[in-house]
């Protein structure tokens, strides 16, 4: 009997188990999110301090998703240039992904997806507020083990408004993942280094 799961139901042992997902131990199997991270202007970095401002604002009451999606991370995609060519954005997506003996399906739908045709870019997982980047994690992976591309890496990103966290995918012969340290809207210059890494995702991709 084939088994359906729903990807926010997913967990990470589910993805080891029927998918042969593998934790990659190599520390520069991702450093993308650590090396060569570009410079933000001020006029960046007032925008990220009106983010932060707002955001700290609204967080007195309940903060649904939507309003993560739109106070968030609509401002941290534009200011990293997920808006602008060569890249394009779909909300809501819908996956599939079966194991390799098909007893196992995932279904589920990507908040945000970014791609450069034909390549999938990232993956953006997004959490009421209150709720915890832990479970996000596997809803992510499963939805990045659903991209046809073998020859790329795919990343993914997972945030409930206050906390970031980055993930990378390779899938050559075992489907390995990485993730970044989580990062916080409250801590320093977080929020101006979750921009920086976007930043430097999108010129990686922009320019392979």
């Amino acid at each position: 009997m084939v088994q359906v799961i729903q990807g926010k139901d997913i967990t990470l042992a589910q993805l080891i188990d029927q998918f042969g997902l593998q934790r990659a131990d190599d520390e520069h199997f991702f450093s993308e999110w650590q090396q060569d991270l570009p410079e933000l202007s001020d006029l960046e970095k007032q925008s990220l301090n009106e983010v932060k401002a707002e955001y700290l604002h609204l967080s007195r009451y309940q903060i649904l998703e939507p309003v993560v999606k739109m106070v968030v991370l609509s401002p941290l995609l534009r200011l990293a240039g997920f808006y602008q060519p060569p890249f394009y954005i779909a909300s809501e997506e819908e996956v599939r992904i079966s194991s390799e003996d098909e007893g196992t399906i995932i279904r589920g739908r990507i908040d945000i997806l970014v791609f450069h045709p034909p390549f999938w870019v990232l993956v953006v997982e997004a959490k009421r507020a209150e709720y915890s980047l832990v479970p996000a994690i596997p809803q992510a992976l499963a939805y990045m083990l659903a991209d046809a591309t073998l020859a790329k890496p795919v990343f993914g990103f997972v945030t409930n408004g206050s906390e970031f966290q980055f993930i990378k995918l390779t899938k050559q012969s075992t489907p390995r993942y990485a993730l970044s340290y989580t990062l916080s809207l409250n801590r320093g210059d977080d929020l101006y280094t979750v921009v920086k890494v976007l930043k430097h995702l999108a010129s990686l991709i922009g320019n392979s």
